[in-house]
């Protein structure tokens, strides 16, 4: 509105404010064609329609209406009010991911009675969901991890010559059948379901003013005490122990100091999107543990046979 007025005509449709959790719309009568407008006026923003003009004779009467909407982005309630009024709640470019996944919160909420047990339901069945997916990245990673120390002893050995430490790695990969890239693009392939259910987290008007347990009576707020990141942080510090250590050390150093860097930054998120960070972290080093004692397991039958 700042860059120009926009002005165009269109049968049905509606006109709305969007604010978080809320909106403000007006929606013409249905059938009938209109030119929707918005203009700043100062420092005001002004947005609504111009319905068809129409003629009245001396002693004759009609009536003209329209539907204002003005509250909470309940899902239900905006479709209930105009075809698509729904969409002022913006999942982005990965809609079609988040429209399911908002589906299956609710449904989970319908039985549990919590928004906060819903949120860890969900992240539980994404997780199962993707398990597979998981299992090859952990798989892999707990591959690197158990070659580190031969990787170590080649860097040292063949020092800054990386063209030779490049060949000698190739050929433990290819001895061992590792894949480089294993952890990263099963990893890589599941990131657009999180990012999808963090946005269905972030715009839910659900969450808000909606209790966990304890303390946190409200999750679309911030922890007051700061234990929901803090918790995220150390898991987060215990997943990157179960992973391979990088053999950059420059990197290795980042890796280290990432923990702290995205405790920080989620210290001001809503504890609702705090908990399924949590709980996904939780439920990544059950995982990854299992997996890692599975390829201990094997290791031992080929050593005994």
């Amino acid at each position: 509105m700042d860059r120009g007025n926009f002005n165009q005509t269109s049968q049905d449709g509606w006109v709305a404010f969007s604010q978080h959790y809320f909106v403000t719309a007006w929606v013409p009568q249905p059938g009938q064609t209109n030119t929707f407008q918005t203009r700043r006026v100062n420092n005001e923003y002004i947005a609504g329609f111009l319905a068809p003009a129409f003629e009245l004779a001396p002693g004759d009467s009609t009536e003209v209406s329209a539907t204002l909407f003005v509250g909470p982005k309940d899902q239900e309630q905006l479709e209930a009010t105009a075809p698509n009024l729904k969409l002022t709640v913006d999942y982005g470019w990965l809609w079609w991911i988040a429209y399911p996944l908002y589906w299956l919160l609710t449904f989970i909420h319908s039985f549990v009675g919590n928004w906060g047990l819903a949120i860890i339901g969900i992240t539980i069945v994404v997780k199962a969901a993707l398990f597979q997916l998981n299992a090859k990245a952990f798989r892999s990673m707990a591959k690197m991890r158990k070659f580190g120390p031969e990787m170590m002893r080649m860097k040292e050995l063949y020092g800054d010559d990386r063209q030779k430490m490049s060949q000698e790695m190739m050929k433990l990969y290819k001895k061992e059948k590792i894949n480089p890239l294993g952890g990263c693009l099963p990893i890589l392939a599941q990131m657009p379901v999180f990012i999808a259910l963090y946005w269905v987290l972030m715009e839910s008007v659900e969450l808000r003013h909606a209790p966990f347990f304890w303390y946190i009576q409200d999750l679309s707020v911030m922890d007051p005490y700061f234990i929901l990141p803090i918790l995220m942080g150390v898991t987060m510090f215990l997943q990157q122990k179960l992973n391979p250590t990088p053999p950059d050390p420059m990197q290795a150093k980042i890796m280290k100091m990432l923990p702290i860097v995205f405790t920080f930054f989620f210290l001001w998120f809503p504890a609702g999107l705090v908990l399924y960070w949590l709980v996904n972290n939780i439920l990544s080093i059950a995982q990854q543990w299992y997996i890692t004692r599975q390829i201990e397991n094997e290791d031992k039958k080929k050593e005994a046979s």
